[in-house]
Parts: C-alpha cells; sequence; structure tokens
C-alpha cells in the first residue's frame, strides 16, 4: 500500500473522498488525477478491482467450469494445442489436469498480477518520461495514475459477468476476452489478427487515454506529449504480442 502523506490541496480545491475520486475516475478524471497530487494513495481501487476480479472468477468457475476454461485457453494457441493432442492418452489426460489446476490459480492470483503488472506500467512509464520527457514523476504517483486509469476494466468484468450469468455459451468463455469489447471476434483465435483485435480495444483505449490525462497533470507536459508516449508505449508492447501469436498458431 502506498505510504504517501497527504499534501495540503490546490488553494479553493477540496480534498476529494475515496469514493469521489473513483467516480470521477470515469467522468473527470483529472479532479482524480489533481487530487492524486494531493495524495497517491492507490489501494482502495486495487481493492475494487480485487473484489471484481475475484467475483469473475467466482461466476466463471460456477458457470463455465475449469476444465472448459483450460480447454477454450488451450484453443488460443494451436500449436500448443495440437502437441497436446498427439500425447498418448494417459499423458494427455495429465497434461490437461494440470492445465486445470494452473488455470484455476491463475485465476485466483488476478489481484496480485494486477499489482504487479500496474507496478511495472508504472515504472516504465515513470521512467520513460523522466528521462525521455525531462519531467519529474514519482513512483508512487506513477503508481497511483495507473492504478486509478485501470477502474473502468471493472466495467469489462462486470458485462463478463453479467453475461454468464445470462447464459452466454461456455465454450466462447476466455480471460483474454471475457466480453466483446474489442474486434477479435472478427477473426480466428489464436491468430495474430485475433492478438491485433485484443489490442483494439473500447476499454483498453479508455485506460490508456485516462493514463494519457493523468501524466499530463502530474508531469505538467503537454498531454499531446503524455498520449503519445502511452500509446506509443502500447503499440510496441501489440506488435510484439502479434508476432509471439503468429509464431505460436
Amino acid at each position: 500500500m502506498s505510504s504517501a502523506i497527504p499534501t495540503p490541496s490546490p488553494l479553493g480545491t477540496a480534498p476529494l473522498s475515496e469514493p469521489q475520486r473513483i467516480i470521477d475516475t470515469f467522468i473527470a478524471p483529472s479532479k482524480t488525477v489533481t487530487d492524486i497530487k494531493r495524495n497517491a494513495s492507490w489501494w482502495v481501487p486495487w481493492l475494487l478491482m480485487s473484489i471484481v476480479s475475484f467475483g469473475l472468477v467466482y461466476t466463471v468457475g460456477a458457470k463455465v467450469g475449469w476444465e472448459q476454461v483450460n480447454e477454450n485457453q488451450l484453443r488460443l494457441s494451436p500449436k500448443r494445442q495440437a502437441q497436446v493432442e498427439n500425447l498418448p492418452a494417459d499423458q494427455r489426460e495429465r497434461q490437461m489436469a494440470i492445465g486445470v489446476k494452473v488455470t484455476q490459480y491463475i485465476g485466483y492470483a488476478f489481484p496480485l498480477f494486477i499489482l504487479i503488472g500496474v507496478a511495472v506500467i508504472a515504472l516504465v512509464l515513470m521512467a520513460t518520461l523522466n528521462f525521455g520527457a525531462g519531467a519529474q514523476v514519482t513512483f508512487k504517483h506513477s503508481m497511483a495514475v495507473v492504478m486509478y486509469a485501470h477502474i473502468p476494466g471493472i466495467v469489462k468484468s462486470l458485462l463478463a459477468i453479467v453475461s454468464l450469468v445470462a447464459g452466454a455459451s461456455p465454450e466462447g468463455f476466455t480471460f483474454q476476452n471475457p466480453v466483446a469489447t474489442n474486434l477479435a471476434g472478427l477473426f480466428t483465435p489464436g491468430s495474430a489478427l485475433y492478438s491485433l483485435g485484443l489490442s483494439l480495444d473500447v476499454i483498453t483505449i479508455w485506460v490508456l487515454i485516462i493514463e494519457g490525462i493523468g501524466f499530463s497533470v502530474i508531469s505538467g507536459l503537454k498531454r499531446s506529449t503524455t498520449l503519445g508516449i502511452v500509446f506509443g508505449w502500447y503499440a510496441l508492447i501489440t506488435l510484439i504480442s502479434v508476432g509471439f501469436a503468429a509464431l505460436m498458431s
């Protein structure tokens, strides 16, 4: 958790409560980030995302089943799927059983992965802004900006929960694409184009825009500069993901 010591608010600006910071992240992100300059606490959005992720994982276990989830995930890696299918029956069953356990453990460890992922993103963006653009962003502020920026991700998880409860097909569920907020559905699962389609996601773009706005407020740099840095890194990661998918398909 952040140990940031709150600093006085700018003249005429009242400190925001945590619920206000959460709500403003959706409707007025600049207000949230301005308050982050006062207090760089980030644990509340992480806790909120963790609770929703546990809700999704529980729903997946109840409505899809971990064996089905593992089979769906395996289809996203055609080469790996072919290797497993060509194994002798006893070895194939053993591999599938291991895969089910690993998938289940990863699902329930999502809050930890969120924390690690946000920390890595915060570190990379902080370093890029400071060494590449001459800003003076601290890690605690970078961590808070990235954590709050990822709050819209709960919308995707909530939509996935509603979809599964409403009777969505278990055969179509994957954690990479729990609900159709992107263009991946237009392409063959596991292909390079499918990976590209995953990156063209409405929620993800929303998160990136909030990050760009947030780092502009925190650093004092032009919004076009911070948006360019955020989207530039995302484009690079997307290219790497597409290339890896091409190798595995």
